[in-house]
């Protein structure tokens, strides 16, 4: 994995959170009232999990 990939994965995210936000920003406002609702517990699972699916993911489309 080179810096470039790096760079361009960070870019990736940035431009899909920011189109989230430029279309949806009521649909953002909800999501993050739902996550103060959730025990801290519950964000934590929640975390962990979307960083195993990342992983996996990148594992298998680097394959």
């Amino acid at each position: 994995m080179s810096g470039t990939d790096i760079g361009t994965g960070i870019a990736m995210v940035l431009v899909i959170e920011g189109l989230v936000y430029a279309l949806a920003p009521s649909l953002v406002e909800r999501m993050l009232e739902a996550l103060r609702a959730m025990p801290l517990e519950t964000r934590r699972t929640l975390g962990l999990a979307t960083l195993a699916s990342g992983l996996i993911l990148l594992w298998i489309f680097r394959n």
